[in-house]
């Protein structure tokens, strides 16, 4: 046996306590969503947050914006007061605001587990995981294309992880089921193996509409009718366009009283201009002609300002992450859309690191720290993204779940009650004594700071005694843990059937390929 082994084996015991710990922790949902408690972080003034509206204004009313590939839009953005030249389209000055007017300022997204369900907008943030990377990384470090078993995976883990508040939508893309047919599974996989809140399909409006379907089974049509069950993400192509696919799922949510996350998709410099006050202007104008036309198909429809805003690599052209100016842009997109009186999505804990290594930690928390200071309600990508997007990655799943944890340490603010002024533990040390022994550390030694389970907090000697374990490798010894000990939350067994055999019914119609 190597030296090393040797060390590893010595440290079983403890690595063994700490996986027991893991998995009697892993089904405790401490807290639904975060709610804040500290002040939000404004980076830019009124006078500039004007001068942003100003501009978004004239970008509407001068410019336009291209709806393509769907007539019936059109004809609702006509007959609603734009001008509408081709596929061009120009909103008169302040028509946008005065339709943004019926969106609700807040909005439950309900949980098939009532206890899970989240609150967007107000002062609460909510955090999803990573969604749409067509690559996963796995335990033993083999970057490949993601299957359907690897979407369970992260789903199961977003149900068993405390600091993630959302089962997401496409936490990975499942390429080895037919595009035509893999949102049922996929749609499943949120319905059945967790009872957080989860997205719809939006890669064709007939994907939108089986979404809508399954949650009426397994919610009842009547509740659905009434109540929103399902977020989606509807992005533009920018610049300055919406393409018929997004158009098209964004009506079936809306005409269905569900959420629409309207985002502008920009990497500065390649699909808007290089500074922040440009991409603004940009970003603002094309959620607010997104959010308007939502308020046209159906009033009152939930929805949220998105905003993905990246700088770029201007020697190679790749998306780059933690970097300064989408910080300034997500602080001052943030404050637009409290002006506008709609709920934010953005940030996350994104990077351009091709493994979870320092630039993958730096990076992400230079987005994660923004997120939360500028009081970003939902939180997509928060957990598990990596590449820029293009790879899910489970060990950094953990390491990302485990600081969303931290932040909502943070973000409840200081405790000033009784026992968080501790006069009695300083009345009781007095000068020059410790206050390890006394009454109210013991009180609150087991809740007192917030613990990481990821990180190493041992002396040298000790951590070198029991096998010099990095942080992806306690993760990944997470992921095995939780998942090996994952247990599926109830449901209605014929709520269940009623759903597999939906699925197979829809798989029977569908073609295996896209026409």
């Amino acid at each position: 046996m190597s030296e090393k082994n040797r060390r590893r084996s010595r440290g079983g015991g403890r690595e063994a306590r700490r996986e027991l710990r893991i998995s009697q922790e892993a089904n405790v949902i401490k807290k639904p969503y975060i709610k804040r408690n500290i002040p939000i972080y404004d980076l830019v003034s009124d006078e500039v947050c004007e001068l942003i509206e100003e501009n978004a204004e004239t970008i509407l009313e001068e410019i336009g914006i291209d709806f393509r590939d769907d007539p019936e839009a059109l004809g609702i953005l006509k007959s609603n007061g734009c001008d509408v030249k081709g596929e061009r389209v120009r909103f008169p000055r302040g028509l946008c605001r005065k339709w943004i007017a019926n969106a609700p300022s807040q909005f439950t997204q309900h949980a098939r587990n009532q206890k899970n369900s989240v609150e967007i907008g107000g002062n609460n943030t909510v955090f999803a995981p990573v969604y749409g990377p067509p690559f996963i990384r796995s335990l033993d470090g083999e970057r490949r294309y993601a299957t359907i078993k690897d979407f369970e995976d992260i789903v199961k883990l977003a149900y068993l992880s405390p600091g993630i508040h959302h089962s997401g939508g496409t936490v990975c893309e499942p390429v080895d089921l037919p595009v035509t047919k893999r949102h049922l599974e996929m749609n499943y996989a949120h319905m059945k193996l967790s009872d957080k809140p989860f997205m719809g399909s939006v890669t064709a409006p007939e994907r939108a509409r089986d979404s809508i379907e399954m949650a009426n089974i397994l919610f009842g049509s009547e509740f659905v009718s009434k109540n929103t069950v399902m977020i989606s993400l509807i992005n533009a192509n920018s610049p300055m366009t919406w393409d018929g696919t997004m158009l098209g799922a964004l009506k079936e949510y809306a005409r269905a009283n569900q959420a629409v996350i309207t985002t502008p998709f920009i990497l500065s410099g390649a699909m808007a201009p290089v500074t922040p006050i440009g991409v603004l202007a940009q970003t603002l104008a094309e959620a607010m002609s997104g959010i308007a036309f939502a308020q046209m198909v159906n009033p009152g429809t939930p929805v949220v300002f998105g905003s993905f805003a990246s700088s770029i690599s201007m020697q190679s052209g790749a998306p780059t992450f933690g970097t300064p100016e989408p910080a300034i842009v997500l602080f001052a997109a943030a404050k637009l859309a409290r002006r506008l009186g709609v709920p934010f999505r953005s940030g996350g804990s994104l990077n351009g690191a091709k493994i979870p290594d320092a630039q993958a930690a730096l990076e992400s928390l230079n987005t994660l720290w923004p997120t939360v200071l500028g009081g970003v309600n939902f939180v997509l990508h928060a957990a598990g993204w990596l590449e820029g997007g293009l790879v899910s990655d489970l060990r950094k799943f953990i390491i990302d779940a485990d600081q969303c944890s931290a932040m909502s340490v943070l973000v409840e603010g200081p405790d000033i009650s009784e026992n968080g002024q501790a006069m009695e533990a300083i009345r009781e040390v007095g000068p020059g004594q410790h206050f390890l022994g006394c009454d109210h550390t013991q009180k609150n030694f087991e809740t007192a700071f917030w613990t990481s389970k990821v990180s190493d907090n041992t002396t040298f000697e000790q951590w070198s005694s029991e096998g010099e374990t990095t942080q992806m490798e306690r993760a990944g010894k997470i992921v095995k843990t939780l998942l090996e000990n994952y247990k599926p939350p109830d449901i209605d067994p014929s709520i269940d059937e009623e759903l597999k055999s939906y699925i197979e019914k829809r798989k029977e119609e569908l073609p295996n390929t896209e026409a």
